[in-house]
Order: C-alpha cells, then structure tokens, then sequence
C-alpha cells in the first residue's frame, strides 16, 4: 500500500508506534509565501520572498528557508534567456567609458545607466528603454515603444529632464540611437555627461542588465499578451511595482523609493 502511495516505510511506523505527526512550524508562513511569491506573473525570488517577510510581516526567515518552503510548495522562478542587442557597428560617435563600472553612487541622479531591451507581443513586437539611478535603482524614466527608434529614446529623455536635480553622467552601450548627433546634442542641453560600454562588453553596464534580467524572469517569460497596449500597461504597473515593493539586498531589504 505504501508503494502504491508513493509514501516511505517510515511512515507507516511513526503511525503505528501511536505518534502523532509533528506540527509543521511553517503552517502560519506558507500561505504568506505563497502571497508574496505571487505578485509577478511569474513568480519571485526566494530572496526577494525572505526580504519580503521581513519588511512587511516582521518574519526573519533566511534565504534557506525560504527556498526549502517554496520548493515544498511547488514555486519555481524561470529561467532568463538571452537579451536584446542594439549594437548595430559604428553609426555616429561614440562616448568613452567614463562609469568604468564604478556603480556606487553617494547621491540621488547623479549616476544614470540606459539599454534597451525587445520584448514579443500577439501583433509585432515591443521595446522598453529605461533609465535606472544607480543611487537606489529606482526607474526614474522609461518609455515603451512598437519599434526601438531615436524617437523612443529622446521620449525617454522627456521623462528624465524633470526629474534631474543637477549635473549627472548617464551611461549606455554603443547601441545605434546614442551614438546620434541629435541624442548626444540634447543630453548637452540638459546638463547630462554622456558615457558608453566598451564595445561587446555588457559588465560595463550590468546593473542595467540585472534589472532586466529580473524584469524578464518575474514578469514576462512564458507569458503571452494579446495587444501592445496590454503589454504596455501591464509593463507600466511591474515598474511601478519595482520601485515601491520590490526589495533588494543591496538596499538593506528596503525598495527602491524607500
């Protein structure tokens, strides 16, 4: 019977013996991580679910745990696939590389990076062009657009002009639309300094890498949109949610906006 059940020998025993089985300790934690791993469309990190226990419900549960509880539970991220590449050989001039991964900033908009990256939708495709603040990185512009064109990244810099507190360095690849006359003339404009990866070498822009990373395991793999403007609402809301609810180990546990 046992074989039958898929259950070991030891069960029937504990049984047998008169024992009770002991409480699981974890009954009041489980449906919080179900909860909390829930939130993307494709579920979070065991980090992110321990640091999520302890900012809101006061929980320190380690990383361990975490996992051990959602592997119990059937929760499994997915895995990242490679990325969108915008580089497309030398269509202007390029910056140098004045970051040099030095990725640590002392106050707000002071450090920017900037990528693209291509997403598939049911009627063509979709392009998301961020601007992250290495100083906590929250999103601080972004634009969602059919096709990455020189368009979308200057809408980009709309969103990002406001939010400027004074000089900053914003540092990209050596995709096509920063290398334009047009881009690097109205990043002078507003005061920005520009700088650039060195070619076929995406550490020098790895925070931007690492968000979209997540951006893509927690939100869009696997999934499937019927619409751009689907898509792009419901893009909106996950970077929405990455600045006040995603918390990260760098910040202590904390989001982005805290």
């Amino acid at each position: 019977m046992l074989d039958k059940l898929g259950l070991p020998k030891s069960t029937y025993y504990r049984y047998a013996g008169g024992r009770n089985p002991a409480p699981d300790r974890w009954s009041g934690v489980r449906p919080l991580v179900r909860e909390v791993f829930s939130r993307t469309p494709n579920g979070m990190g065991y980090r992110q679910v321990a640091m999520a226990l302890k900012a809101e419900h006061g929980l320190c549960v380690s990383g361990k745990t975490a996992l051990k509880l959602m592997r119990e539970e059937g929760l499994r991220c997915r895995i990242r696939r490679k990325r969108y590449d915008s580089y497309r050989g030398e269509r202007g001039k390029t910056a140098k590389n004045i970051l040099d991964r030095d990725f640590g900033a002392e106050v707000p908009m002071a450090k920017l990076v900037t990528d693209v990256t291509e997403f598939k939708v049911a009627d063509g495709k979709a392009y998301l062009s961020p601007v992250m603040d290495l100083y906590n990185n929250e999103i601080v512009a972004w634009s969602v657009a059919r096709s990455p064109n020189l368009a979308q990244t200057m809408e980009m810099l709309d969103g990002l002009e406001p939010r400027l507190e004074g000089p900053a360095l914003l540092h990209s690849d050596q995709g096509w639309q920063y290398q334009q006359p047009a881009y690097r003339r109205r990043l002078g404009e507003m005061g920005v300094t520009q700088s650039m990866s060195r070619k076929a070498t995406c550490l020098d822009n790895a925070c931007m890498e690492g968000f979209f990373g997540h951006l893509k395991d927690e939100f869009y793999r696997g999934r499937e949109f019927d619409s751009f403007d689907s898509f792009k609402t419901q893009l909106n809301e996950y970077i929405i949610y990455w600045n006040t609810k995603r918390y990260q180990l760098r910040l202590n546990g904390m989001a982005p906006v805290q």
